[in-house]
């Protein structure tokens, strides 16, 4: 009979390892950043704390969220990287520094930490790994060998090299080692054709067959033609390089004041002085008129990095994209609103207006509704979402927007704002004076203290035949003057009725009963002393009226339409 073996005891504890405990003030410090992402010094003491910490989860947490709104810092990257690094897991540090790389391509510094990571990382005896490494470099150079200030990345690709003894990837010696083999051969056809040139000349006698040079890329017999080949060959390589060099150094010189004015090349959230700002400005004038498009677009890429948070560089790249791409301007526009500037309005506005042009309009309508979530409470975004649906024949929904902004307006003057916008269109594109005007009349229950309540009212009334619409004119006049509006806001009202009366009033009753109403407003407002202070009050008894007493007379229309410009703000007349 076999004996069994005793059961092994196994818990829970012993199957499935523990995570370390998270530090104790990671969430509240993370919290904090969730809901205050614009506190730069926030995010930096968060990164730092858990960086002390060094438990895993938590740094990865705090970085990967972090990077969502600053991507430019390229020297958390390193960091984060380092700390996975440090904890053993080289390929996901490498992720990271893809990652970084990805939204930096013309960190410079990046690149080199990148490549040395890859480097002190990489397996020796493996045969691939020299290739790997190469490909790196060339990926390096490719996207930032044409910054301005990419010298030590070359240095550093130059310096590798010369460590492999590849000289095809350093660019010396032998000629036939670096030329590509098309332009060796050509070469080694002109030589032998200024050669023969020069016999020619000199009647000297002509090589012999085998003495002539081969066709291909096989090395001389000879070591003395061998090494004669060499040093002409090195010649011309030289000579033609030197014109690139010089055409060149002559280029750099043009830009060496503006470079020299870049004092902070990386990102950070404090504000650019304002020299610095219009040395980015110049620059970018300068290269989008002398340079080539390859050329203005790095100077883009680099000038955003130091200004990211400046929606008129933002806005000058899109300008200049359009007339290449599409898709690149679209790329713009939305790396700057949804990373760098995600509660900047007039960028965003400049985003909806590009992809409704390409017909994009549920694009565009998204934009705008995301951006009143994320900062609620802006006229001019509601304003656009509104046109955006008039412009497309969506009248409900246009005017559903309106309504939902009057419900939620923050007070009475918001919400009057808004009803006077939905009236305007109610009477403009609907064609309904009724509906206009019974918003309007619903509004100024509610605040009766507004003038410019008054004022579209009285606008509306107007829009119709005024001799017909007398009474409804008037009603407008009385329904202001009887409102608790401050005593100058009804007394602009009283002379704008008496001026409406003798244009088009049909009885005198009505117009000598707005005067004196205008007197008597005029002597509460007003000190006795100034009643004649446009000299009306002679003319007044020189035709006869000094009964009535006139200097309504000194309020001319255009002096009503002058207020209704200033005070009435946006809210014009109907």
């Amino acid at each position: 009979m076999e004996l069994e073996e005793p059961a092994k005891e196994t818990t829970e504890e012993s199957a499935v390892p523990t995570e370390p405990p998270q530090p104790s003030e990671f969430e509240k410090l993370f919290k904090g950043c969730q809901e205050n992402p614009e506190d730069f010094n926030g995010w930096v003491y968060l990164l730092q704390y858990v960086e002390q910490e060094n438990v895993l989860e938590p740094v990865r947490q705090s970085f990967d969220v972090f990077f969502l709104r600053y991507p430019y810092c390229y020297g958390y990257w390193k960091k984060y990287a380092d700390i996975e690094k440090k904890h053993g897991n080289i390929q996901d540090a490498e992720e990271v520094y893809r990652k970084g790389l990805q939204a930096i391509p013309l960190s410079v510094d990046l690149w080199l930490h990148y490549l040395t990571f890859i480097k002190e990382n990489s397996d020796t005896t493996d045969p691939e790994t020299e290739g790997r490494i190469r490909a790196a470099y060339e990926h390096a150079v490719r996207a930032a060998g044409t910054d301005f200030r990419s010298d030590r990345l070359w240095e550093a690709f130059i310096n590798w090299e010369t460590e492999q003894q590849k000289l095809k990837g350093v660019f010396t010696n032998n000629p036939k080692h670096f030329l590509s083999e098309e332009e060796f051969v050509q070469l080694r056809l002109e030589l032998s054709k200024a050669s023969l040139m020069a016999m020619v000349t000199e009647d000297a006698e002509p090589p012999a067959a085998d003495d002539e040079l081969p066709p291909g890329t096989e090395e001389l017999s000879d070591p003395a033609k061998r090494v004669t080949e060499i040093e002409n060959m090195r010649h011309k390589v030289i000579e033609a390089r030197q014109e690139v060099f010089n055409h060149n150094e002559h280029e750099v010189s043009k830009r060496w004041a503006f470079e020299e004015g870049i004092k902070r090349p990386y990102f950070h959230v404090k504000a650019l002085e304002k020299t610095q700002l219009n040395n980015w400005k110049e620059y970018l004038d300068f290269e989008i008129e002398n340079g080539t498009p390859e050329r203005v677009v790095v100077l883009f890429e680099r000038c955003l990095i130091a200004c990211a948070l400046y929606e008129e560089f933002w806005t000058k790249y899109a300008k200049y994209i359009e007339g290449y791409s599409t898709d690149g301007v679209r790329h713009v526009y939305k790396k700057a609103c949804t990373i760098h500037l995600p509660k900047k309005p007039a960028i965003h506005l400049l985003w909806a207006a590009f992809e409704e042009q390409q017909g994009n309009v549920e694009e565009a309508r998204g934009i705008l509704k995301s951006l009143e979530e994320s900062v609620p409470g802006l006229a001019m975004v509601r304003l656009r979402r509104v046109s955006l649906e008039r412009r497309h024949g969506n009248m409900d929904e246009a005017e559903a927007l309106l309504r939902e902004a009057m419900e939620s307006g923050k007070d009475a003057t918001e919400t009057s704002f808004y009803a006077v916008k939905l009236a305007r269109q109610q009477m403009k594109v609907q064609k309904s004076l009724s509906k206009a005007r019974k918003v309007l009349l619903d509004a100024i229950e509610k605040d009766q203290t507004n003038p410019k309540l008054y004022l579209n009212l009285l606008e509306l009334e107007y829009n119709g035949d005024v001799t017909q619409n007398e009474a409804e004119i008037l009603a407008c006049f009385d329904r202001a003057l009887q409102s608790p509006m401050a005593i100058e806001s009804r007394l602009l009202f009283c002379q704008r009725k008496v001026e409406f009366l003798e244009d088009f009033g049909s009885d005198i009753n009505v117009l000598v009963a707005a005067y004196n109403e205008q007197q008597k407003l005029q002597k509460e407002s007003e000190p006795a002393k100034r009643k004649a202070e446009n000299g009306y009050d002679r003319w007044i008894l020189e035709q006869g009226l000094g009964h009535i007493n006139t200097s309504l007379f000194s309020f001319p229309y255009s002096t009503f339409q002058s207020y209704n410009s200033s005070s009435v703000s946006c809210c014009h007349s109907l």
